[in-house]
């Protein structure tokens, strides 16, 4: 696929201007990075970063019925919702148990927003019109094309929003949801992130992205802002141990096996997947999400085999050095029996078997 083939963000010719190396990622034209990946990282979790994250997909759902539809088709549970302005992170789960995509759901004063993966944007919609082809009362809007997303994400991100944004954004909690103005630009946004950090996930019109974005740089300044790309977004989630999609979750690996089973919710009503995750806990499961420190100056890698006692016993989802913690990490699937925090194990690197060791979950933890 070459370069003009791929879609870009409202941003992509400011990252170019900044001097972005550009690559495909979901078949979007995004900057991998900018400085250094490593930079980048350190920038997250020392100071404050930028990040372009338009390519991902928002959906709109309302009508009289809207509550009750979500509701079906998430796996967490919107009462845990007790207000407007609010989110929670959930899943799509399939008949079978397995991960149609992961999101975050925003409830609103009037319905309700969906922010997907861009690899998933069209099967979800999909996914969702079909669930929805015969309720009357539930209103599917994609404003994907029409809504930039800038992410902020740091420890001086909250003095950078609480400056542009004033005390709402200041104040707004963890998975809080606000409207205003940022520079003179109508923005509204969640404090969430995929980084470990805190910050926040700020949606704009698309013709306004680049009017936020140099607003925000100029103003993020004497804060030691950072443009940051796709490689540093990566390694700070698996940092901090979140999953993205294609590696921890896909459409054959549930929430329970990727070690997400606090956001899913078995006791609430009737939902899509429910009687496969009811019955995946009952019988037990298979296999699980771990975290293991590797100690190889080698890198693990997705797909790398991981062994114990000299038997193959599972695969690693993700891997990276890990910047900030100072060591090699990676996710991967093993039997519940090889999961205890402490087991030894090994992965296969470049054909030698590097010693692991499964560690507590986040690698990295943020101090509050």
């Amino acid at each position: 696929m070459t370069t003009a083939q791929l879609r870009e963000t409202p941003l992509a010719a400011t990252h170019r201007r900044f001097g972005a190396r550009m690559v495909d990622f979901a078949g979007w034209n995004m900057p991998v990075q900018y400085k250094s990946i490593i930079a980048e990282h350190m920038a997250v979790r020392t100071r404050i970063g930028i990040f372009d994250v338009s390519h991902m997909g928002e959906f709109v759902v309302k009508g009289s019925g809207a509550h009750d539809f979500v509701q079906y088709v998430i796996a967490n549970d919107l009462g845990r919702l007790k207000a407007p302005n609010a989110a929670l992170y959930t899943q799509f789960v399939n008949q079978y148990g397995g991960t149609v995509d992961d999101l975050i759901v925003y409830r609103r004063n009037d319905d309700y927003l969906m922010v997907v993966n861009a690899s998933n944007i069209e099967k979800d919609w999909k996914w969702l019109a079909e669930h929805a082809k015969n309720l009357h009362d539930v209103v599917l809007d994609d404003i994907s094309d029409a809504t930039g997303l800038i992410a902020l994400q740091g420890p001086e991100s909250v003095k950078l929003m609480g400056k542009l944004g004033g005390s709402q954004a200041d104040k707004l909690p963890a998975f809080g949801y606000g409207e205003g103005t940022v520079g003179g630009v109508a923005v509204s946004f969640g404090r969430t992130g995929y980084t470990g950090e805190d910050g926040f996930e700020i949606f704009v019109k698309a013709k306004d992205a680049d009017k936020l974005w140099n607003v925000l740089i100029e103003n993020g300044q004497d804060l030691g802002i950072e443009p940051c790309g796709l490689g540093a977004r990566d390694t700070l989630r698996l940092e901090a141990g979140m999953p993205l999609y294609g590696h921890e979750l896909n459409d054959h690996t549930s929430p329970l096996e990727a070690g997400l089973g606090w956001s899913v919710r078995l006791d609430k009503e009737d939902f899509i997947g429910r009687e496969a995750l009811l019955r995946q806990k009952g019988e037990g499961l298979s296999r699980v999400c771990v975290c293991l420190k590797v100690d190889s100056k080698a890198l693990p890698r997705q797909g790398y085999a991981i062994y114990a006692y000299g038997k193959k016993i599972g695969e690693v989802a993700s891997g990276s050095q890990g910047i900030f913690v100072g060591y090699p990490i990676a996710m991967g699937f093993v039997p519940p029996a090889y999961s205890e925090i402490g087991q030894e194990l090994s992965v296969e690197i470049r054909g030698t078997q590097m010693p692991a060791v499964v560690v507590k979950r986040p690698f990295y933890k943020r101090q509050s």
